[in-house]
């Protein structure tokens, strides 16, 4: 026998959350509703599904607005960072991506340290472009400047 279902889970090979899936009824039965990846497919429960994905959805939508109004007031900024500075303008130490978090902090920009993508650490004076990614869908471009105290 075979058994509709709605997934509250990402399954792999058979769906992701919120789907409406058919599946053998032991797999169901034993492995499926005592692990809470899945749900009898009855009209009440589909309905319920289909309005948690449409809050998820929504609550998606605003949290990628968020994330592009962070990126286009990140992309408007120009970071500074000052720093000893010896000969041919090698640095003393790096600049890190906990340098530049907190240099955006000081601007009035909060963002975790972990979403700072600096391939490695900033070694020179210069000016560089410097990946944010606020969501995964969304990166910022801040542009840093590292100079000579």
């Amino acid at each position: 026998m075979v058994m509709k279902l709605i997934l509250l889970k990402d399954v792999e090979k058979l769906g992701k959350s919120g789907d409406v899936v058919t599946a053998k009824d032991g797999y169901a039965r034993n492995y499926l509703f005592p692990k809470g990846f899945a749900l009898l497919a009855t009209e009440r429960n589909i309905k319920a599904a289909e309005a948690n994905k449409k809050q998820k959805a929504e609550a998606l939508e605003k949290e990628i607005q968020e994330a592009q109004r962070l990126a286009e007031a990140i992309s408007r900024l120009s970071c500074t960072i000052a720093v000893e500075a010896g000969k041919d303008d090698k640095l003393f130490g790096s600049v890190t991506a906990i340098d530049i978090h907190k240099s955006l902090e000081a601007e009035g920009v909060s963002v975790d340290k972990k979403k700072i993508e600096l391939k490695e650490h900033i070694s020179q004076i210069g000016i560089y472009q410097i990946p944010i990614k606020l969501h995964p869908d969304v990166i910022a471009t801040l542009k840093l400047w590292v100079v000579k105290k």
